[in-house]
C-alpha cells in the first residue's frame, strides 16, 4: 500500500473545491444581467487566500489577483452575504455524510492575538502588557476539524465564551444519547461553575482539567480518551496564517470571515485526502 502524498499548502482554490463553491456563489451573489461583467470570482478568492496567509495589506495584494479595491469590496459583500460561513458549513456537512466528523470527542480552547489596527471586539491582552488584542474561541471535532469560531476581546474569560462557541457550530449538531454520547475536552481555564454549566446544559460529558491537578508521571489505562491537543493543533494551523495570527481587520466580522474561509480549507483537505 503506497503512502498518500501530503497535500501542499493551499494558496489558491483547487478545481475540485471550486466546483463546490461556484453554485453556492452564484446563488448568493448572482452576476447581473446588465452593466460591466463581474470580476473573476475564483481569482478574487485566490487573492483573499493570499491576504490571510501573508497578512499583507489589501492594497499590497499582487495585481495578478485583480484590482485590490475590487477584491476588498467583493470580500466585504461576500462576508455580509454569509458566503464564507455557508462554504464552511457545506464542507462540514459533506464530510459528515461520509462519516468523517467525529462528534463523540470534541474539544474547545482559545487563542489570543494582537489587534494592530484597533476596531471592535478588542480589549487589553493580559499576556501582552495590556496591549490591544483579540481572542479566538474554537470548538473542534475529535480529529481537530473546526466546528465553531467566536471572536471576542482578549480580556474576556474563556468560560464566558464557551456557551456562545457551542451555539455557533456551523451545522446542526446531533443530539447526544446514551448510545452515542458526546464528550467535551477542556483545559483548566474552564474549571469553574460557568464552564461546568455550559457543558451540562448542552448535554456533553465534560472532561475538564482541574486547577492544581498535576500530570501523572505514570502511564495508566483509561476507559476514555479525552484529547485537548487536537484543538491546540488546529489553533496552531490557523496561526500559520499571518492575517489570522495578527488581526489587521478593524471590523470583527471581517476578521471572522477570514477565519471561516481558512476553516473551510482545512475541511476541504480532510475531504480530499481522507478515507472515511
Amino acid at each position: 500500500m503506497t503512502k498518500r502524498k501530503r497535500m501542499p499548502t493551499l494558496w489558491e482554490v483547487p478545481n475540485d473545491l471550486w466546483r463546490r463553491i461556484e453554485p453556492l456563489l452564484n446563488e448568493l451573489d448572482p452576476p447581473k444581467g446588465r452593466g460591466r461583467p463581474r470580476e473573476d470570482a475564483r481569482r478574487i478568492l485566490d487573492g483573499i487566500i493570499f491576504h490571510f496567509r501573508t497578512g499583507c495589506q489589501w492594497n499590497h495584494i499582487p495585481r495578478v489577483y485583480g484590482d485590490d479595491s475590487t477584491i476588498h469590496r467583493t470580500f466585504q459583500r461576500w462576508q455580509q452575504l454569509g458566503l464564507f460561513e455557508k462554504m464552511w458549513a457545506m464542507l462540514v456537512e459533506e464530510c459528515d455524510e461520509l462519516g468523517g466528523v467525529d462528534w463523540k470527542w470534541q474539544a474547545a480552547d482559545t487563542a489570543m492575538g494582537k489587534a494592530r489596527s484597533g476596531g471592535d471586539e478588542i480589549g487589553p491582552n493580559p499576556t501582552d502588557r495590556g496591549k490591544n488584542g483579540t481572542k479566538r474561541s474554537i470548538l473542534t471535532d475529535g480529529g481537530g476539524g473546526p466546528l465553531a469560531v467566536v471572536i471576542a476581546p482578549a480580556n474576556v474569560h474563556d468560560t464566558r465564551l464557551l456557551e456562545q462557541t457551542i451555539e455557533a457550530i456551523v451545522v446542526e449538531r446531533p443530539e447526544p444519547t446514551e448510545e452515542q454520547p458526546q464528550h467535551l475536552c477542556l483545559d483548566k481555564a474552564y474549571d469553574n461553575p460557568t464552564g461546568e454549566m455550559a457543558v451540562n446544559e448542552h448535554g456533553y460529558i465534560g472532561h475538564i482539567r482541574r486547577i492544581g491537578e498535576e500530570k501523572s508521571g505514570t502511564k495508566t489505562k483509561r476507559k476514555h480518551k479525552p484529547r485537548r491537543w487536537v484543538v491546540e493543533r488546529t489553533l496552531a494551523w490557523l496561526s500559520k496564517c499571518r492575517g489570522i495570527l495578527v488581526r489587521y481587520e478593524k471590523k470583527a466580522r471581517n476578521y471572522l470571515a477570514l477565519i471561516q474561509f481558512a476553516c473551510s480549507l482545512l475541511w476541504y483537505r480532510r475531504l480530499a485526502y481522507s478515507s472515511f
